[in-house]
Parts: C-alpha cells; structure tokens; sequence
C-alpha cells in the first residue's frame, strides 16, 4: 500500500464523455442485468413518448430482432438535423454523444416529459456495440451509425452487424442522407445492439415486461398506438411459433386502466378527480450566452386521477410523474394519500352515529383497502432521486395534489344524485368495517397468545386440538366430511397434528362479501381456528399451526371443495400461502396387493394416477408377479382404514404434500377470478374449451 506522501494529483482520474457511462453503467441504468437492459429500452421508448404527450406524433413501433437488437420507431418531429452552434455538431450528434444535453432543459420544445436529465440516449449509446439511428426531416431520411459512442460508419454486408467493419467519423461526423421520405412524413428510428462486454451474458430482453410497459402507457396517453413485435422466436413465449405482435391503444385514458388493473366486483364506479395548481420555485435558466443565472420560475402541476373501490382489500396504486412511473411514490402519492385520508376521516366524523363508528378514526390502510388508483401528474422539470426516476422530490407537488383531491373527493362524497349517495353510502360502511376490523384484530392480537390445550374452550367445538405448544411443528389438517373425521382422529398423531372438519362446500368468497363470510360458519371457523386473523390486517406470526394442510378426496367434488378452500387463503389469508404454509395431501387413488411366489405376505403398492397404476401393474407382469383382483380404487377418504391413512396421507415419513405457492400473485389472481368470479362467460369458454381433457374415470357418479 503506498504511503500517504505517495498519493498525488497523478493518481487522480478524469473521465472524459461516455467513459464515465462505460466506468460506471450502474449509476446511470442502475444494473447491468436484463433489469438494466431493459433500463436502458426504457430510455428510447420515454424519447418517443415525450414527443407523443408533446403532442407530436401518435404511433410508436417496437421491434425485437432475432440477433439481439431491438429497435424503435416513431412518427414525432425528429431529432434536430441541423447543427448545433455551441459545438459545431449536428442535433443527432450531440443528442447521442454528449451527456446532459436536449430539449428538455427549458426552452419550450417540451412542456412536461419524461426525460430531464438529457443521458437517456447517450447512455444507450455508450453501453452499445452498435447504434443506428434515421430521422425522417424535411423530405430527407438523414443516418448516423455509432460504436460504443463513437459516430462514424459501418461497412455492412448482406445484413447490419455490429461486427461489421466500422470507419470512425472526423471531429464532426457528417449526416448521411440515404433516402426520400414522403411530404409531411417525419419521425425517428433507433436500432442498437446492447455490449456485450458491459452487460451479464443472461441478460435479455422480456417481450413481457415490454408489453406490459406498452400497454401501461397506452392507458396514460389516450390514442396514442404503439406496437410491439417480437420477432425472436424464444421457447416459451408467444412469439416462438412465429412473430408475434401486439398493438395498443386506448381512447379512455386511465379511466380503463383503473378497470384493466381491478376484476374484482366494484363498490363503486371509476371517479376521476382532475385539477391543476401554480407554484414558483428558484431554479438555474440557461441564458443564450451558455451561462446559467438563478431565477424565479412559475410552474404549473396537472393532477388528474382515476381511482375504484371493490369489495376486496387488496390495494393497487399505481403513480405516475409525466407518464414515468415511479414505483417507489414521492410527493405527489403522500399528497394524494394524506387528501384521501383527511376527507374519509370528515365524512366518517359527520356520519358517525349513522355508521355506527363511535369515537374511532379510520386509518390510511382502512380507506386504502380494496381501492384501485392510477395518479397522475405532469410538470415541467419535476426533481426526482436518480437517474432511474422511480422517487417524485418536487416538494410543492404535494400541496397541489391534495388541494386538487380533497375538492374533487369532498364533492363526489357529498353529491346529492340517488345512485352516487347509495355507491358512497356502500363506500363509507366499507371503510368503517375495515376500521373495526383492524381494532378487532389489534386487541385481540394485544390480549390473546395461542391456545393450549386447556384453553379450547373458546374454539370451535369440532376442531380435535393438538398438544404441541410449538408453531413451528404443529400441522392443522382440514379435513372433508365428518365420515373422514373419524378415520382421521385414528390415523393423527395427537401431539402435533390438529382435525378440522367442514360440510360440503363452503362459500365462494370470491362473489361473497365480507360480512357474508363472517355469518358464514364454515368460513368463520376456519379463520378462528387458523387465529391470525383476515384480510388486511392478517397477521401471520399470530397463526396458530406452521401447516395447513387440506385434505380433501381424490374426485371433482374434493378438487372443487380445494378450490373454494384455496380461494378463501388466497383472498383472506394471502401471508400463509406467500409463506409456504398451506399444502394439499395427496391420497392414493388405487391400493395393489402384489402377490410373491412362495410368501405368504403380500406387498401393498399405492399409485397416486392412472399413468402410475398401468406402470405398476406391467412391472408386476415383468417380474412375473400376480395381484388380487379387482384392483382397489379409493373415491373418497373415508374408504380407507386408519393405517392405510396414516401411511399414505398423515405420517410425515410416508406422506406426500403439495406446497400451495404463490410465484406470481396477479396470474394466481386471474385464475380465480375465472374459475371462481362472478362472470360466468369466461368460466363457460374455459370449460367448453377444454372439455376434451376432462378424464371421465374421475366423476363420482
């Protein structure tokens, strides 16, 4: 290590350009995996966008090419072709070259964009082997080619190639005009090749976080059509039979895309509350000399909010700065948060003996329960935290958006028509129960522990408690029918394995609402018995079993009564699924007794399918080995006798579990709502669709 006196001005490093991109890409595109890549997209796509919200241009293509390029298209104004005087380049030059450099520093050319901090396409182009770009100006296809931010020209055979051999450019490259575009026809074209010496060799483009970013600003900019192609042909995904396309556009703005984001049944319908409002702040203005002087800068803030509630408690916020999401929120969300909460706690206050609530408030999450909301504001030069734009810091932001949702909120809570009093009346007993929902469960969390075996009383009288005071072991089965009960209380073991039997099917809580499930008893046990509440305010270090397990028989009926039980976990006690904690027994479907030549004793196979069985029996006829017939087929638990359940199903040495997990919520989300929901068209074209699979051996009829 050299000494102190060693360390000079010479051991100092200045990075010059894009050499500090390339040094250090995680500062600007935040990783250098698919995540950064996909970063980095982003980037050319929000150029385009900006020009759209400019109004300029309302179609935008994008293409992903089989040789790891990608390219987007736009029919804007197009980058400036003439040169810029300061550095003697032209506009596409410097756009692409030079870092902290466009048309959205002041000047006009955008009113509230994306884009602030002018490195989105220079950072893209430095972390590329290989960026063409075409602007269609002024009857003219103009072209410039870069190697990792060098400009210059690619010497291309058959096809483009970031291997091809490349000529750089001298000083001030020059724009290779390479076409005639059509009167009026304007636009820009980027295609680039990611480095693969900067990026990790697993990193790839996702056609599906790509639609989904398509579709998302489709919603936030009404009419704007943007196209998606994938032309990659990759296993498992939609395009790997051929190219596949998806076009966007809608005409209802945010408004549908609350609807697109919520299946769950409304209580309300969708409100929009829109506004806008005036601030000043001090901010540095480039003068015409290329100085920046101090000034004062009066901005204005459009709010404009779309925003349901259903009758689930799930929250879905989704903020959005000039078309940017910013998933981590920032002024404008804890604006509109803090509006929402203040108007709720005015209503509930003046309705309070109609809705019963006392003296209680209602908290932020009991008013955010079961809302579905797309915030939107657009600014000129909003502050956000990084380069990655995912943090709103404009501090006056947040006055204006909860001026702006605190009048249009208060208005639409106080209209007089008949059929907005009755969605608001609905709304506001919603919000109330959530309340004393999260009370209920905070006492009973503050003054209850889990129950030993003395201490059932308060129990359903049909859970057979274990003895074990430890979570982590004990396994709560739920059991089908009382005819299984009772062949299960003989196969447990009582130390660590809990019985709960239900009737029947259950309520679909999918269609039911909260106070349904509540009278229901079937329901209502169960989340007793589980103890850790529901909903919301589900707490999963109160839940008194470390499984759960659901044992139903192997028919439809047992498949369907699993359904509605899993239905029930997902929708009220969504932390145990999440946690691996709920799991289906797997019963035997058949029970062979193989027979040995010159043994009295006879070996008992279980299989678990049809597929397992006809295996089984061609190895028993291989090795020559006969069994009795008929071969026993179990319909239900309750056939078997207390061993043959507990060595199939219960003891944990023997048993075979299947983990309930949740990989992906919002696709878990879907399939319930389509085999569960209250839309019956869906479900029929699924069921018609795949009648041909159905096993007819599996009906119990």
């Amino acid at each position: 290590m050299p000494a102190a006196s060693e360390y000079s001005a010479r051991h100092l490093s200045v990075l010059e350009g894009l050499e500090a991109v390339r040094k250090r890409p995680g500062m600007y595109i935040g990783s250098t995996d698919s995540r950064g890549l996909m970063h980095c997209l982003w980037e050319i796509i929000d150029n385009s966008v900006d020009e759209a919200l400019a109004g300029h241009g309302q179609s935008i293509e994008v293409t992903l090419h089989p040789d790891g390029s990608v390219e987007v298209a736009d029919n804007g104004r197009g980058i400036p072709v003439d040169v810029e005087p300061r550095t003697g380049l032209t506009g596409v030059e410097v756009v692409f070259t030079k870092l902290h450099a466009g048309g959205k520093f002041g000047g006009g050319s955008y009113a509230a964009s994306g884009g602030l901090h002018g490195v989105g396409a220079s950072v893209v182009n430095a972390l590329s082997s290989r960026l063409d770009v075409e602007v269609m100006r002024g009857g003219k296809v103009h072209r410039l080619s870069f190697r990792r931010g060098e400009p210059g020209r690619f010497e291309d055979g058959s096809r483009p190639t970031p291997e091809a051999p490349f000529v750089p450019a001298e000083e001030a490259a020059p724009l290779e005009v390479v076409g005639r575009a059509k009167r009026g026809q304007t636009g820009t074209r980027v295609r680039y090749w990611a480095d693969e010496q900067i990026f990790t060799p697993d990193a790839r483009f996702s056609a599906q976080d790509l639609q989904a970013r398509a579709r998302q600003t489709a919603y936030l900019i009404p009419g704007l059509r943007i196209t998606v192609r994938d032309l990659r042909r990759l296993p498992g995904t939609p395009g790997e039979s051929g190219p596949a396309e998806e076009v966007y556009q809608y005409d209802g703005g945010i408004a549908e895309f609350v609807e697109h984001l919520t299946p769950a049944a409304p209580v309300t319908d969708v409100w929009r509350l829109q506004g806008s409002g005036t601030f000043t702040e001090r901010v540095p203005v480039l003068g015409e000399d290329g100085r920046t002087q101090m000034q004062e800068v009066k901005r204005t803030c459009e709010v404009d909010v779309a925003l349901r509630w259903d009758v689930g408690y799930e929250t879905v916020l989704r903020p959005f700065v000039n078309i940017i999401a910013t998933p981590k929120g920032g002024t404008h969300q804890s604006g509109f948060e803090s509006a929402l909460l203040k108007v709720f706690r005015a209503q509930v206050e003046a309705g309070a003996r109609r809705l019963k609530a006392g003296s209680d408030r209602p908290d932020k999450d009991d008013v955010l329960a079961g809302m579905t909301a797309v915030l939107t504001v657009r600014l000129a030069e909003p502050q956000f935290e990084g380069q990655t734009k995912e943090i709103l810091g404009t501090p006056a932001v947040r006055r204006i958006v909860a001026q702006v949702v605190e009048k249009e909120l208060t208005a639409r809570l106080t209209a007089t028509a008949r059929a907005q009093k009755q969605q608001v009346a609905v709304l506001l007993e919603k919000v109330v129960a959530e309340m004393k929902s999260r009370i209920s469960a905070r006492t009973h969390k503050e003054n209850q522990r889990r129950k030993n075996a003395l201490e059932t009383s308060t129990m359903p009288a049909k859970l057979a408690d274990c003895r074990t005071d430890d979570v982590a072991s004990s396994e709560l089965f739920i059991v089908e029918g009382d005819s299984a009960l009772g062949t299960a209380k003989l196969a447990r073991s009582s130390d660590f394995q809990a019985l709960l039997p239900i009737r029947g099917k259950i309520l679909n809580v999918q269609k039911a609402s909260v106070s349904d499930i509540l009278s229901n008893a079937e329901c209502a046990a169960l989340i007793q018995v589980v103890g850790g509440g529901a909903g919301r305010s589900f707490d999963l270090d109160a839940a008194r079993y470390g499984k759960v397990i659901l044992m139903t028989d192997a028919d439809v009926d047992g498949a369907h009564i699993r359904t509605l039980l899993l239905t029930l976990f997902f929708r009220y006690m969504r932390p145990m699924v999440e946690a691996g904690r709920v799991y289906a027994a797997v019963p035997p479907l058949h029970r062979i007794e193989a027979v040995t030549r010159g043994r009295k004793e006879r070996e008992v196979v279980y299989t678990y399918s049809e597929q397992e069985l006809h295996a089984t029996l061609a190895r028993l006829e291989a090795e020559g080995r006969s069994y009795k017939e008929p071969i026993q087929r179990y319909k239900g638990l309750g056939e078997m006798d207390a061993d043959q359940l507990a060595e199939t199903t219960m003891d944990p040495r023997h048993r075979m579990l299947r983990r309930v997990t949740i990989s992906e919520v919002e696709a878990a989300e879907k399939v319930f709502e389509l085999l569960m929901g209250s839309a019956v068209a869906p479900r029929k074209a699924f069921i018609v669709s795949h009648a041909d699979e159905l096993d007819r051996e599996r009906i119990d009829a």
